[in-house]
């Protein structure tokens, strides 16, 4: 039986690699919908390559430009409803969701409440609405299935395992290009020099995230909704290799952790064919030319944004939104160089202090907060 999937965010990074492993299986996946923002030469190619069923775009200059070329060859979709449009189809097997930052919770509620299977690339939608999803997941009976290469290796750890025996989750970092920077340093941070990380191939954001290492602290948020595991027993280790992925300690004192190269395709493969494994040609690790495997404990008081990501799940409520819009905003500005790099974390904890936490909130209420404190930030700026 042929698995039809469809992507949302295919131009970005996770999407070209998601679509690089469906096409090594023509007679096992077939992409019903691609989804994109603006990227209209790369979304054209896949368009041309994949002949999707339908194409959604939130650009509407894109949008006309698409269906000036391909108008009559499949179905477009354009603006709020979108999504509604293409998740209304009851052919699709598995959503993947890779949309970067708040702009992927929509999609994934959407998704989830018409019970299709979603593979998450956006770790935001759980740092924002994890208590929401999670609940959702439950009430459907559907598969929400990480694709992040850390909560992939924790997923496939956990297989067969029961949460009662777990000690602690233990997130592997790779520390970032500024791993061995001083902290007094950190002030003469250059853009180019933030974007370029020494292991990970990534989009722009996320690139900034790690090097701040909020991307580590939104993925603390992120497993402890996935995995229903205290936040006080999800610890971050620094393994520049990056071939460890993630672990897993148990009660006994047994450890299990899943290995492999830095490469994303390993993680979405695994998501797609889930609960099968599919064989393949990726490299694998080669141990006797890596020789050692180093693990250190984070500098908190130098990346200050993972600290602020544990206090955010530990205050709960609505704190992960708030902390969620302000990163946004704050990479967006330092990707303009409009703010220096060490004014990203200062933004964000003062958003966080500001704040006063809604414990339950609705979806319609973390909507509001994520646009209000987009608004209070960038008022600073303007």
């Amino acid at each position: 039986m042929i698995k039809k999937i469809a992507i949302f965010g295919s131009t970005g990074s996770i999407g070209q690699n998601a679509l690089k492993v469906i096409s090594n299986f023509p007679k096992k996946f077939k992409v019903t919908y691609l989804t994109a923002n603006k990227s209209t030469e790369i979304l054209e190619r896949q368009i041309k390559k994949f002949s999707p069923k339908g194409v959604a775009v939130q650009n509407e200059k894109t949008y006309f430009e698409l269906k000036k070329k391909f108008g009559k060859k499949l179905k477009l979709y354009f603006g709020e409803t979108a999504f509604d449009e293409i998740i209304d189809d009851t052919t699709i097997d598995l959503v993947l969701n890779s949309i970067v930052g708040f702009a992927g919770l929509f999609p994934t509620v959407k998704a989830l409440e018409k019970k299709k299977n979603v593979a998450i690339a956006n770790k935001e939608t759980l740092v924002v609405a994890g208590k929401i999803i999670t609940e959702i997941v439950k009430k459907n009976n559907v598969n929400l299935i990480p694709i992040d290469s850390e909560h992939s290796a924790i997923f496939q750890c956990l297989i067969g395992e029961k949460n009662q025996s777990i000690k602690s989750l233990i997130l592997t970092a790779s520390g970032g290009p500024f791993l061995k920077l001083k902290e007094n340093k950190f002030k003469s941070i250059k853009l180019k020099d933030a974007l370029n990380h020494p292991i990970w191939k990534m989009g722009n954001k996320i690139t900034i995230d790690s090097a701040t290492m909020m991307n580590k602290g939104l993925e603390v948020i992120e497993a402890h909704w996935l995995f229903n595991i205290s936040p006080k027993k999800i610890k971050v280790i620094i393994h520049p290799q990056s071939i460890v992925h993630s672990m897993v300690e148990f009660n006994d004192g047994s450890i299990k952790a899943q290995l492999g190269i830095p490469d994303m395709k390993i993680p979405i493969q695994y998501a797609l064919t889930y609960p099968e494994r599919f064989s393949n040609n990726f490299e694998t690790p080669k141990f006797e030319k890596i020789g050692s495997l180093n693990f250190f404990e984070p500098d908190m008081k130098k990346f200050k944004c993972l600290q602020l990501a544990y206090d955010a799940i530990q205050i709960g409520g609505t704190s992960p939104v708030v902390l969620n819009a302000a990163n946004e905003v704050a990479t967006s500005l330092f990707l303009k160089e409009k703010i220096s790099f060490i004014e990203i974390p200062n933004i964000i904890e003062h958003a966080i202090l500001r704040h006063t936490s809604k414990q339950n909130p609705s979806l319609k209420e973390i909507e509001e907060i994520d646009l209000v404190t987009r608004e209070k930030i960038l008022s600073q700026y303007n």
